[in-house]
């Protein structure tokens, strides 16, 4: 074997464990969804995708079938960066667009609601990949109708609540908010925008307040409720891990893509913001907080230092394999 072979193997050998460190040491993506007010497919995932108990969750599954139930913490969109209300067309909130989850844009009254009261309440999101970003709540005006389809002009334009980088309990979000007075059935819709990337992931949770939230009961608003909802527990999440397609450490499921593309599709759509507006098409791209949280990826310059260290350490192989060659031959 030549020096210079025996000198690049022994560099090859060092540098697999450098690759290593350099993969591992990127960041994870966010994945996750509200755990209260439960959320739309967290409550049709902890009943069991295979069998759901509510008729709302059996319809949601007949329309999106069981894998989106099992990939319960990917509704998202990666390219969002911000630009939620021109991407999402009206109808589509719940499932963010993607026909994966449309089975969540039901309109129904009879989705199993949390009880909500007006002031101020502890908000929880359970993250399976947490990161680095801002959370937006948005609530339904008065009047709000859960059987029609629900649309931007339904949600206050201004969330009720908003944080950047909340505490992070036990594997959940955890974030105080003051809830506006309300009655009968609404629904809270979450943007969780990461801050060291365009991904975004968005939730529906549907909340009763006044009466209860047990099945058969009334509200204020005259509306029967049905039963309260329950968040998935750790032992479920990881017995689901098994069906999921989502990869924690990673991208996974089958991420549309919008861009361009899909703000057409929301222009088409006739989708417009909380205001009542139409999106303006190229540059008008809302222009939110919520994508403006700092965050950093470290990825870039570890993969650099890595190689740096690789290339000086081959070197010093190499001299060190000659030197000893040199020996030898004297």
């Amino acid at each position: 074997m030549t020096v210079r072979r025996k000198a690049a193997g022994i560099a090859a050998l060092g540098f697999a464990p450098l690759v290593l460190t350099t993969v591992t040491a990127s960041p994870a993506a966010a994945h996750g969804s509200m755990s209260d007010p439960v959320s739309r497919v967290s409550t049709c995932f902890a009943e069991g995708p295979e069998s759901p108990q509510s008729a709302a969750c059996k319809a949601a599954v007949k329309a999106s079938g069981t894998q989106a139930f099992y990939d319960w913490n990917e509704v998202n969109i990666p390219d969002a960066a911000g630009k939620h209300k021109q991407i999402i067309p009206d109808g589509k909130l719940c499932s963010a667009g993607r026909d994966k989850y449309k089975g969540l844009d039901l309109p129904r009254k009879d989705w199993p609601a949390s009880k909500m009261k007006a002031g101020k309440h502890t908000f929880d999101y359970k993250a399976t990949a947490p990161h680095k970003g801002s959370f937006a709540l948005y609530i339904t005006k008065a009047g709000y109708d859960p059987s029609k389809p629900l649309k931007w002009s339904d949600l206050e334009s201004k969330p009720f609540a908003k944080v950047t980088n909340p505490t992070l309990k036990s594997g959940s979000y955890v974030f105080d908010g003051t809830v506006p007075k309300r009655s009968g059935r609404h629904l809270i819709y979450s943007v969780w925008q990461r801050s060291d990337s365009p991904e975004a992931f968005y939730t529906c949770s549907d909340v009763t307040f006044g009466g209860s939230s047990s099945a058969g009961a009334t509200t204020e608003g005259g509306n029967s409720a049905p039963a309260a909802p329950a968040a998935p527990d750790d032992a479920q999440i990881d017995k689901g891990m098994e069906k999921s397609t989502v990869d924690h450490q990673g991208h996974g499921g089958d991420h549309g893509t919008h861009g361009e593309a899909g703000t057409k599709a929301a222009n088409e759509s006739g989708a417009k913001d909380a205001a009542g507006n139409a999106p303006q098409p190229n540059g008008g791209a809302e222009k939110t907080e919520l994508a403006e949280t700092g965050g950093e990826d470290n990825t870039a310059p570890l993969a650099i230092g890595g190689a740096a260290v690789v290339a000086a350490g081959a070197g010093v192989l190499i001299a060190t394999a000659r030197r000893r060659a040199a020996r030898s031959r004297g």
